[in-house]
């Protein structure tokens, strides 16, 4: 399963401070690989962020839908699962290696209305409801060099402000929880109450440094702010493994004890840093210090380890700076 989730990242590029940019996207090799989290809750692997999946009698609800490019493979995945009409897309940030595939997945689905679900989903103005957080929906619909970031199809239809907002589907709470100021500042997790799995969206990886998008409002406290909430809402079993599954934005289905180990590596690193912008020490000062070197080899190791150690230190050095 690794080695396909890797496989994502060949077609992608990463800058100094962490912004991802790609710039090919050729995926007639990649596979997909469907694994069930708990509960009426999936995760699907492919390329870009992890994509999951819950499905029931009322039909499917999917988190993220990945690169344009791969939403004939994935709606193919989604069918080995439920037949189901595709009803509500969520997007837990702005980034194209998670809604890429909106406007695809859109056009696949019919929206509920009034308790009935439209009949013509071909038009434009139907299709699956996508929904989001206002700020991730500013930065889709926001022209940046003369362009969109995502094709108009593709925005959101269905947004909230504040900290959430709720939906019941499928015989269970979905509840949306707006992190600020973490990845990016339009971050949304996705709390399935009765299978008891939380989609964490780019908060939380397994085997690579979080991405901060400086740019897009992003910042380290916001990130640990975020794995303080996941943690919060996960019950363990005895001994912290199992009970509340983890679906990262990118890497494994996880557990409590695999976030709580994440946290401990993002707090110390920033912590680290935060005692060496304390003492006034440049930039180029801290990296030299190299404050992430003892867990370098657990997250910067290929074929994972996508962010560079240096390009998160300057992102939680800038976060600490502001």
């Amino acid at each position: 399963m690794r080695a396909k989730f890797n496989l994502a990242f060949a077609a992608l590029a990463i800058g100094t401070l962490g912004t991802l940019a790609v710039f090919a996207q050729n995926f007639d090799n990649v596979q997909v690989n469907v694994q069930k989290a708990q509960g009426n809750v999936y995760m699907i692997l492919g390329a870009g962020g992890n994509v999951v999946v819950q499905a029931g009698s009322e039909g499917v609800l999917v988190v993220d839908t990945q690169f344009a490019g791969m939403s004939t493979k994935l709606l193919a995945a989604i069918r080995t699962i439920s037949q189901g009409p595709l009803r509500y897309i969520i997007n837990t940030h702005s980034h194209s290696d998670h809604v890429g595939g909106n406007e695809n997945f859109k056009k696949a689905g019919a929206t509920i209305a009034g308790g009935n679900v439209t009949l013509d989903i071909g038009d434009a103005a139907q299709g699956a409801q996508i929904i989001s957080h206002i700020n991730a929906y500013k930065r889709m619909s926001t022209r940046v060099n003369g362009q969109y970031p995502v094709p108009t199809g593709g925005w959101p239809t269905s947004t909230f402000i504040g900290d959430d907002k709720k939906l019941y589907f499928n015989g269970e709470g979905v509840h949306i929880i707006h992190q600020a100021a973490a990845h990016t500042d339009g971050d949304s997790m996705i709390f399935f109450r009765k299978s008891d799995v939380i989609a964490a969206g780019d908060i939380f990886f397994t085997d690579a440094y979080p991405r901060i998008d400086l740019e897009a409002g992003g910042n380290v406290q916001g990130i640990v702010a975020g794995l303080n909430k996941i943690v919060d809402l996960c019950i363990p079993v005895y001994g912290q493994e199992g009970g509340t599954m983890v679906i990262p934005g990118h890497g494994r289905l996880s557990d409590v004890g695999d976030v709580i180990n994440y946290r401990e590596m993002v707090t110390i690193v920033r912590d680290r840093v935060q005692d060496m912008v304390k003492k006034n020490m440049t930039l180029e000062q801290v990296k030299a210090a190299k404050p992430t070197k003892d867990y370098d080899p657990v997250y910067t190791n290929p074929p994972a380890g996508f962010i560079p150690a240096d390009a998160f230190v300057e992102a939680v050095y800038r976060s600490l700076k502001k």
